[in-house]
């Protein structure tokens, strides 16, 4: 009988609430493993873990590489898979490796079965895929079923082409998984609620409970006071969910629990899923105690129109930067003319084109936050510079010359040839490998979703 058949003849005892415990916020990065153990014994229905996000950039999507450390990942997933199959309860992760595209779901696969031929375990496991195909952007972008999300550049048809292309599932991938009788599922990349809310969907509790607290639990105890990282439970019922941290020192109360809610949301009142929106007007929370939460009112409306997120990442080129910093008065209060006039003198040397960034971190390089009080200079100042160019030679040696040239150019008021700039290490020069950028950022109107997330059983 499969973990999930198990869950239906479970589901059928009304008195217990369906127990739902999320590993980590971000596998990989090291589960706390006193808490987590905390979490086995307090034996959950299911497991969950989210594996990845567009945080980090575009970087790791188009390079195919993991943010993580490999070992770091490799004992997460261990423990998560050994507490899982220690109890005989279903196991699911999403966005697989950091981004979820097909280098990154081989990776985690092949990090799984090694675990499971080392320990001796056996199971049926999912693999679920998420790439994109071209073609299929590119005919929506056509048809006009491609929509973009916030400032981001309409693509051209080559730059889809030449991009590592993901869509991001919802919960209909996960449930047909389940319903083929998987005890792991991994899956590419994944809304982090479909994680945790496609059990309770099957199981019959009601939807928008489901979405609301895997929400909240996808970060496991980040919604918490103080927040972490520790393993984070959600017991659910046909009214609401009660959020419990398996620390003892990471309280789940009414305003972080709340503030959780609004996290990575533009609307307060309202998230979007590929299947439908999660409706917040009617929420309710509830201090139990101390250390629990209780949470009830959340509503679901299906999507009259199903929509995927699509992610492209392009390769730009190779990228190196400069890493730089000032405390001469006359020297900060002279970079605004200082950065060009290098930069012109730099490109009379290279014949081959290249992009610079330079970001001079205490006068405005975040966009977000003045550069200090009207009329006040900044005491010091860090200047980043990053130059995008063919190849790692070019970028190099474009960074090489900008900081001999940065650190001896002529500017009104220099009192000294010398001393204006100081490295932080050396060399100053840092290779930073390929760069990329999210050439598609958008929403696609779609007719199905089954055949664009192509799952895999075997017995492992």
């Amino acid at each position: 009988m499969s973990v999930f058949s198990k869950l239906l003849l479970r589901a059928a005892v009304p008195d217990r609430p369906l127990a739902v415990m999320s590993a980590s916020g971000q596998l990989g990065y090291g589960i706390p493993v006193e808490a987590f153990q905390a979490g086995l014994r307090r034996k959950p229905d299911f497991i969950g873990a989210d594996m990845g996000s567009i945080d980090p950039g575009p970087y790791y999507l188009g390079s195919g590489q993991m943010a993580t450390d490999p070992e770091m990942t490799r004992r997460d997933l261990r423990l998560a898979l050994m507490g899982a199959r220690e109890l005989d309860v279903p196991l699911l992760l999403g966005t697989a490796g950091t981004a979820g595209a097909r280098p990154h779901l081989d990776a985690t696969l092949a990090m799984i079965r090694d675990i499971a031929a080392r320990e001796g375990l056996h199971f049926r496991l999912a693999s679920i895929g998420s790439d994109v195909a071209p073609g299929l952007v590119q005919a929506a972008q056509r048809e006009g079923r491609l929509h973009p999300l916030g400032q981001i550049a309409e693509p051209s048809a080559k730059d889809i082409e030449d991009s590592r292309l993901v869509a991001q599932m919802g919960t209909e991938p996960f449930a047909r998984a389940l319903k083929a009788g998987a005890d792991v599922i991994i899956a590419g990349r994944a809304c982090d609620t479909a994680i945790y809310s496609t059990i309770p969907h099957l199981l019959g509790y009601p939807m928008g409970l489901a979405v609301h607290m895997a929400k909240i639990l996808e970060c496991a105890s980040l919604c918490c006071t103080p927040g972490g990282r520790d393993a984070m439970f959600g017991f659910l019922d046909r009214d609401g969910f009660t959020l419990e941290s398996m620390n003892p020192n990471r309280h789940a109360r009414v305003s972080s629990v709340a503030a959780h809610s609004l996290y990575e949301q533009a609307d307060p009142f309202s998230v979007a899923e590929p299947e439908g929106v999660l409706t917040l007007h009617d929420v309710k929370y509830e201090a139990l105690d101390e250390h629990r939460t209780r949470v009830s009112g959340a509503r679901w409306e299906n999507a009259s129109r199903l929509r995927l997120k699509i992610e492209g990442s392009l390769w730009e080129g190779s990228r190196s930067v400069l890493a730089a910093g000032s405390a001469d008065p006359r020297f900060i209060a002279a970079l605004d003319t200082i950065l060009p006039e290098v930069e012109q003198s730099v490109r009379t040397l290279f014949p081959q084109p290249f992009r610079l960034f330079p970001r001079v971190y205490g006068k405005g390089a975040t966009s977000l936050f003045p550069p200090g009080l009207p009329g006040a200079a900044p005491a010091e100042v860090f200047i980043l510079l990053e130059c995008v160019a063919e190849s790692d030679a070019i970028s190099r040696g474009v960074v090489s010359a900008f900081k001999q040239y940065l650190l001896h150019h002529g500017f009104s008021g220099r009192l000294t040839t010398g001393g204006n700039l100081a490295f932080p290490i050396t060399p100053p020069e840092l290779a930073a490998g390929a760069a990329y950028r999210f050439s598609v950022y958008h929403l696609m109107d779609v007719d199905d979703l089954s055949s664009l997330f192509p799952m895999h059983i075997e017995e492992v």
